[in-house]
């Protein structure tokens, strides 16, 4: 390879930069070998790093059209390439770093930042030959293959990869133009009556501030709602189960128009069918502090002007409406007919310690339990009646065994 780079210095590392074809990558970057690590077991450690996530960066390079990745950090063994500076001089100023590098023997080639990407790009050439021209930002170093070199290089590598974090669920929210669920969320806050405006706030954490008195919830419940609502809308229109793994892959890529249109009508109608609970038509009725009575620092006030009750409440009614085929509207209009203020049974010791006045954290799921019990006594499987009993009777501290098999006529 012959490859025009610019050459730069950092700390006591020299590197280059330029790009490579995806073929150019798949030819010539090979798997990290013995380059790091005698043992073989390490090595293999190494190895089984590379998870599986290397498929959904190849789905990403097939079906993105928008196509972009992050600079692959690349080793060069068993030392740097040749360079052949070239003198570059513009408005009475010269510069040596720009060059061409030169691969005139057998060099091999590593990923030390990058590895699935690499992966990926290889997966992705099997199916689309034709992706061998695109080019990708490369950052050449070089590597020594003697002690030193290898613990340099070693810790290069757990710098580069111990420092990097996943999108946060604010910046995908914010900006994601792939995820259906991100994209409806900023729609709703833009257009819909319920969250427009100081209705929906946000924080950095799902809780709501004490001294908020205006939203029904937070924008990362928000959010996380409308991938329930997107999740069930897909279970529709496949007519399959979409699993964990199924719905982070749907969210990572824009679908066509028509699927998203329909996806955002299925989501209003959603949302449409929420405000006919009588508590959201109070809410909405009121012209100032529009949460004020609904949540509260005395009496923790209504289950879904808490984030914790909130999503819960959401997940429960998708599950009845998927499982039972009972429109929104009927669901929620039963719903009407319970008692939500959470200083009321059974949600004191659930989700409001009256004690202490705070909420109870890390109930969501019994919470969930709950409300679909209340909703339809057969609902549960087996295993999930024996957890709702169970995380009852431990909330409300109860731990003879007849009071626990008596727990249910406590729900409703």
């Amino acid at each position: 390879m012959k490859i025009p780079a610019l050459k730069a210095k950092i700390g006591s590392w020299d590197y280059y930069v330029t790009t490579l074809t995806f073929k150019q990558v798949n030819d010539y970057v090979s798997k990290i070998d013995d380059q790091l690590h005698k043992s073989e077991t390490l090595r293999d450690l190494i190895q089984r790093s590379i998870t599986g996530n290397y498929l959904s960066i190849k789905e990403y390079i097939l079906k993105q059209g928008e196509l972009f990745f992050n600079s692959l950090v690349l080793a060069v063994y068993d030392d740097y390439p040749n360079w052949r500076e070239i003198e570059f001089k513009y408005d009475e100023l010269e510069t040596y770093k720009m060059g061409l590098l030169e691969f005139p023997g057998s060099h091999k080639i590593f990923p030390v930042d990058g590895q699935h990407r690499v992966e990926g790009i290889k997966a992705a050439l099997l199916e689309r030959p034709d992706l061998s021209n695109e080019q990708v930002g490369v950052i050449f170093i070089g590597h020594k293959n003697d002690e030193h070199g290898k613990k340099k290089t070693r810790r290069l590598f757990t710098t580069l990869n111990r420092y990097a974090k996943p999108v946060s669920d604010d910046d995908i929210i914010a900006l994601d133009e792939d995820d259906s669920a991100a994209i409806v969320t900023r729609e709703l806050l833009d257009e819909y009556d319920l969250f427009t405006g100081t209705r929906v706030v946000y924080a950095k954490q799902k809780a709501i501030p004490n001294n908020n008195k205006d939203a029904i919830t937070s924008i990362i419940t928000l959010y996380q709602a409308n991938v329930e609502i997107f999740k069930n809308f897909m279970f529709i229109k496949s007519g399959t189960k979409i699993t964990k793994e199924r719905l982070a892959e749907l969210l990572k890529f824009r679908p066509t128009d028509e699927v998203y249109n329909s996806f955002k009508n299925y989501c209003i109608s959603y949302w449409d069918s929420f405000k006919t609970l009588t508590v959201i038509k109070e809410y909405l009725r009121k012209k100032k502090d529009f949460s004020d009575d609904f949540r509260n620092g005395e009496t923790g006030g209504n289950l879904l002007f808490r984030p914790v009750g909130f999503l819960p409440f959401i997940k429960a009614s998708l599950r009845i409406n998927n499982q039972h085929n009972i429109g929104f509207k009927k669901i929620f209009e039963r719903y009407n007919k319970f008692n939500f203020e959470i200083h009321n049974r059974p949600w004191v010791y659930v989700l409001w310690n009256p004690i202490e006045k705070k909420m109870v954290m890390n109930t969501s799921s019994l919470t969930e339990l709950i409300l679909l019990y209340q909703f339809d006594n057969d609902i549960l499987t087996k295993k999930e009646l024996t957890k709702l009993k169970e995380g009852y009777a431990s909330s409300l501290a109860i731990d003879s065994p007849s009071k626990v098999r008596s727990i249910l006529r406590l729900l409703k």
